[in-house]
């Protein structure tokens, strides 16, 4: 018998973009019992329906493109990516009803090149030995070519990257640790995350420290995060907002990702290991606090070190 919907029924129905955003905040409690006075404490951004943190960017930018006219139907959106910005938005893509054209980096993984087509995205790509620096230069490319074709966010130069961050991961962050937060450490690639949260988060407190990691040479195996002296500087990025800038090795990253797999139970990818990294040395050397970082995604579009 079909059920009819009656004037007291209540719909708990949601969309896929009300999925985005307030995520879980992870007690790391183990990786830190030798500090009593501290709580480290990591953003699960897995929990975003694309799995990654990028989902929070990426929805603000279509809706501010929808807004302004610049995104409507029979537009595709371009975006050059390393891969989860571009997974975001073929998801939404997707969803939204959009073509989504990516420009990636040959070495990005098979499984997020797997997973954008699954979502329809076309991809193309480009020089792995110039990264992400070579698939941001594909994109302007084909975008000047054929302007009215394609809607291209430059998520490294859109102001809506880190607002999303400002608008909901800060707060979250704050309300989650009922306004205890006395430090934020956070990787930097397109540095929306840090940039965003950390202008908000200030904004709470000013006691608060923010500091900002990214890796220590320019070659290295942490994806999605940029050796900033090294490559193409995103325009939305700001070095004096840090309190402090701190660097991580690829090869302690993956040391942290076994750990936190053997310990936490926890199996992340390289560059939120590499965050935590950060942030328990962080740890190490105060006395006491409340130390926040971002785990941007999971092990999911990464291979395992044995």
């Amino acid at each position: 018998m079909l059920l009819s919907r009656t004037a007291t029924s209540v719909d708990q129905s949601v969309s896929l973009t009300d999925l985005i955003g307030n995520t879980p905040l992870l007690r790391l409690d183990r990786i830190s019992r030798h500090l009593p006075n501290i709580r480290l404490l990591a953003k699960a951004e897995w929990f975003n329906p694309g799995g990654s943190v990028k989902d929070r960017p990426a929805l603000r930018m279509l809706r501010r493109g929808e807004e302004g006219g610049a995104l409507r139907s029979g537009t595709t959106i371009l975006e050059a990516t390393s891969g989860n910005t571009g997974i975001a938005f073929a998801m939404l893509g997707a969803a939204l009803g959009y073509s989504v054209t990516v420009c990636l980096p040959a070495s990005a993984s098979a499984e997020r090149k797997r997973i954008l087509r699954a979502y329809g995205a076309e991809i193309i790509e480009t020089s792995a030995l110039e990264g992400t620096d070579g698939a941001i230069a594909e994109a302007r490319r084909r975008y000047s070519s054929a302007p009215d074709t394609y809607f291209y966010p430059d998520q490294y130069n859109n102001d809506s990257n880190w607002q999303s961050h400002y608008r909901t991961t800060a707060n979250e962050i704050w309300s989650q640790t009922g306004g205890e937060v006395t430090h934020f450490v956070c990787g930097l690639g397109t540095s929306g995350t840090f940039v965003g949260t950390s202008r908000r988060l200030k904004e709470l407190s000013t006691s608060v420290q923010c500091i900002s990691v990214q890796p220590d040479g320019p070659l290295h195996g942490l994806e999605g995060w940029k050796h900033m002296p090294s490559s193409v500087v995103p325009g939305i990025y700001d070095a004096t907002i840090a309190d402090a800038q701190r660097s991580v090795s690829t090869d302690n990253a993956y040391a942290m990702m076994r750990r936190l797999a053997h310990e936490e139970g926890l199996f992340v990818s390289a560059s939120a290991a590499a965050a935590l990294v950060a942030a328990r040395e962080v740890a190490e050397e105060v006395e006491r606090g409340v130390i926040v970082t971002v785990f941007p995604d999971s092990r999911g579009f990464h291979d395992t070190p044995a």
